[in-house]
């Protein structure tokens, strides 16, 4: 018998399997509170979830320049974005009509894009001009993201890039200060260069749409369950879920993990809620992952390799350790590359750049000297409330776990799973509620 075809979507749609059967292995909460939660969830309805601030979910079409796509996360206080399709607009179908969800780190990836493709262009000489060692930013394309060099940008010219880049780095234009932007704010000099340099500012988003961080666009109807929607956020890895209208392809609502997490603070003082939050999160079996599981990156390695790590790993950010016992002195996530195109002198000494230097720079940017010294940890007696509390207060994405007895890094906990610890997954739900469909762009 002809053994079935191994896909790339399989093998997604298996390591998605994996990890939520870990979760179940691993997690111990009782079965019994397990199925009456995971059931409570399925006979709530999407609707009833709180709608986006303003009540209207924020669209970009795919011809829209990437200039303005910045100025619109920004205005709007946002992180991602659903993409039109401009040939789609009278379709009825959400199939043809939205294309994905513009991630802003995708934007951010899409400049170091060019700014590798920069380096080719900027000779030596101007290149120290700049501030930027000969080579030193297509290494960090190359090494740190996995670029694929210029076909990535085509249709802009080396020469135009490497023109805007070295113009933008060539004078330091205030880098410290930050515009009021979606994502921990983007720094100023990115903010104008997206805006206002070619060919950043012609670009449009249908150029990067598909090739930088891409999120599928993976909707659920207002009257399917929360089940559904907490499933797509936890187990298979989703980091929004669009909500629309049955038999129409007009966005309701836009759900995210944060926002998710954010209500789970509001369940205090129900009993359900209230029960489970109250344990330390080592008797719930959190953290998921064992501390030989956690990847971190030690304080004297080079900036480059912790970008590297998360690339590799396809995770947004890292404890920075010290010693062999693992001490946690910082964080690095995927946002702070920014500050590697808004800092020139960073590139004067990139090749020698430690990840503590750059934690340095970083807080001296942001003139916020414990953004390096302070990381966000828990330990292992915190209760699960106040682990739900800091992550809805501090608007991060991960806490990391230390030991009781000191700061040596023993796991990590994610919106995604805190989600996973409140639900499992009930036998057949993905294949009867999803479709096929549905699979095939949660395995892209």
């Amino acid at each position: 018998m002809a053994q079935p075809k191994i896909t790339e979507n399989t093998s997604k749609l298996a390591s998605y399997d994996a990890y939520f059967e870990m979760v179940q292995r691993r997690k111990k909460l009782p079965r019994n509170l397990q199925e009456t939660l995971t059931d409570a969830f399925a006979n709530i309805p999407v609707s009833s979830f709180p709608q986006v601030p303003g009540g209207k979910v924020i669209e970009i079409d795919a011809e829209t320049s990437i200039g303005d796509a910045v100025k619109i996360l920004s205005e709007s206080n946002i992180l991602s974005v659903p993409v039109k399709n401009p040939a789609a607009q009278n379709s009825l179908d959400w199939r043809e009509r939205y294309l994905g969800v513009l991630d802003y780190s995708a934007i951010v990836l899409w400049v170091l894009e060019g700014a590798e493709t920069a380096a080719a262009a900027i000779s030596a000489s101007s290149a120290a001009a700049a501030g930027v060692g000969a080579g030193t930013v297509g290494a960090l394309g190359a090494l740190a993201l996995g670029a694929t060099g210029p076909a990535a940008v085509a249709g802009l010219t080396v020469a135009a890039v490497g023109a805007a880049v070295a113009g933008g780095m060539a004078a330091d234009r205030g880098a410290g200060k930050d515009a009021p932007t979606a994502a921990d704010t983007l720094g100023e000099d990115f903010y104008k260069v997206i805006l206002q340099e070619e060919p950043f500012k012609s670009t449009k988003v249908s150029s990067i749409i598909k090739s930088y961080r891409w999120a599928p666009f993976v909707p659920v109807a207002m009257d399917s369950s929360m089940l559904s929607v907490l499933l797509l956020l936890s187990k298979y890895r989703l980091r929004n879920v669009p909500v629309i209208e049955r038999g129409s392809p007009y966005l309701k609502n836009f759900i995210t993990q944060s926002a998710v997490v954010r209500g789970l603070v509001g369940c205090k003082g129900r009993d359900w809620f209230d029960c489970i939050s109250s344990h330390p999160i080592s008797e719930l079996g959190l953290p998921y992952m064992s501390a030989d599981e956690v990847i971190s990156v030690r304080d004297d390695e080079l900036i480059l390799e912790a970008f590297k790590k998360m690339r590799d790993n396809n995770i947004g950010g890292l404890p920075v350790v010290e010693g062999t016992k693992k001490k946690i002195v910082g964080n690095v996530s995927i946002r702070d590359i920014r500050f590697l195109l808004l800092k020139p002198e960073l590139f004067s000494n990139f090749r020698q750049l430690t990840v503590e230097g750059f934690m340095t720079t970083v807080a001296s940017a942001t003139h916020d000297a414990t953004k390096a010294a302070t990381p966000i940890t828990c330990k292992l007696g915190s209760t699960l409330c106040t682990v739900i509390d800091t992550l809805a207060s501090k608007l991060v994405h991960r806490i990391y776990v230390t030991a009781e007895d000191g700061d040596e890094v023993v796991g990590v906990i994610t919106l995604r799973d805190v989600i996973s610890c409140f639900i499992y997954e009930p036998p057949n739900f993905f294949d009867n509620y999803f479709g096929f469909s549905a699979q095939e762009m949660l395995g892209n």
